[in-house]
């Protein structure tokens, strides 16, 4: 079911959180788009109650001119024009993570890579002290090892004892060819000094699992969600203290190598943020994330590897489970469409992918989630949580 509404007062009312029992149908609007291209939004919830969004731009993803962007929600239901958080003239600037790290202190960890190659990415970070009107501009946080890159895509959380917790996954480069993303694996980052230096626990028999998603369950142990590089099915792992992961295993929900994230709502349940597709879907195949960029390709084509690139990003879906993430017997279509993204190009509309979700929920009971939209800009829905029932 695609359920819409884009009434401005809807739009408004929900802003105001006044929603109530009868208004379970969805409220919609963009955010400003500066750019040609915008992609990979995460919101945050700030002090102030109101709610922040950052995503990278630019003209393609993996260009240099890929920038991390951010924005805020007013109370009147629109979105402030977006602040240009990085600017490297050198590195696309991609996947940016906002964090609360303090009540006067709001971070964004973001990538910063050399083009399609992934495996030469960092980790940067840039903060702001006035709620992200202005920002210091970007540090390395965790530099690349020899021959693989770190990426980030999910929020960070902080332990009990303090500790940071910052999820990763790894993009080795193959002894022949480009990046491709077959070899790709996941680990957390973990930090005692607020995120002065770090140290990495990767998680075993994870290749091919990536953008892994951590989340504090009710009972005090903790699931992490994963994208997978082969386009089949969205893989799940447990921990009881958050640093030590069990071998990721599949679960029932399909993945087409597209982000996901999930929230664990104030009632216990988890609800997830996917599109509901995989290779199974796809009539063509790309061969690799970057292979329209200049010197993303060798001249001999590489072979079909593991990671399966061009599977339907969408429809964009919701699926709720009330055991900790090991069944999911509800869903609900946010929006349908063909999903078509064997293509990034943005300047000429022919990408048409629903991805990338980013799922919160205010003191309010509402729920929050931006993705992009075809890629030329970014889509935020409130939404009640009974609409989740049907």
């Amino acid at each position: 079911m695609n359920s819409r509404s884009s009434s401005s007062e809807n739009t408004r009312r929900a802003a105001r959180g006044a929603f109530d029992a009868s208004d379970v149908e969805p409220a919609e609007s963009f955010l400003p788009a500066p750019t040609v291209q915008c992609h990979a939004a995460n919101l945050v919830l700030l002090p102030d109650g109101s709610l922040g969004c950052s995503w990278f731009g630019g003209t393609q993803e993996g260009l240099s001119d890929i920038a991390v962007w951010f924005s805020v929600l007013s109370a009147d239901g629109t979105w402030a024009t977006p602040v240009k958080v990085s600017d490297d003239a050198t590195r696309s600037e991609q996947n940016p993570v906002p964090f609360l790290a303090g009540p006067h202190e709001l971070r964004i960890y973001f990538t910063a890579q050399n083009a399609g190659d992934q495996d030469t990415a960092e980790v940067r970070l840039a903060s702001s002290g006035d709620g992200g009107r202005s920002w210091e501009p970007g540090q390395t946080a965790v530099p690349a090892k020899a021959g693989t890159g770190v990426y980030i895509r999910q929020p960070p959380l902080v332990l009990e004892d303090g500790r940071l917790l910052l999820p990763a996954f790894y993009c080795p480069r193959p002894e022949n060819g480009r990046w491709v993303g077959d070899a790709d694996y996941s680990g957390v980052l973990v930090s005692s000094d607020n995120g002065s230096t770090w140290t990495a626990h990767q998680v075993p028999e994870s290749t091919g699992c990536v953008h892994m998603n951590v989340l504090r369950l009710h009972d005090g142990s903790f699931l992490a969600l994963f994208r997978r590089r082969q386009a089949d099915f969205i893989h799940r792992s447990h921990s009881t203290d958050g640093v030590t992961w069990s071998a990721p295993v599949p679960t029932d929900l399909p993945n087409n190598n597209s982000s996901v994230q999930a929230v664990v709502l104030h009632d216990g349940r988890v609800v997830v943020a996917y599109n509901h597709s995989s290779a199974a879907d796809a009539a063509e195949r790309r061969s690799s994330l970057y292979d329209e960029i200049d010197g993303s390709s060798t001249d001999t084509p590489t072979p079909p590897g593991p990671a399966f690139w061009g599977a339907p990003r969408a429809p964009l879906t919701l699926a709720v489970s009330s055991d900790g993430g090991l069944t999911w017997p509800v869903s609900r279509n946010v929006e349908e469409g063909d999903g078509y993204c064997l293509t990034n190009n943005s300047r000429e509309g022919h990408n048409r992918e629903l991805s990338y979700p980013s799922l919160v929920q205010t003191a309010d009971g509402l729920l929050h989630l931006a993705y992009t939209h075809f890629r030329r800009a970014i889509k935020y829905v409130q939404l009640h949580p009974s609409w989740l029932d049907g």
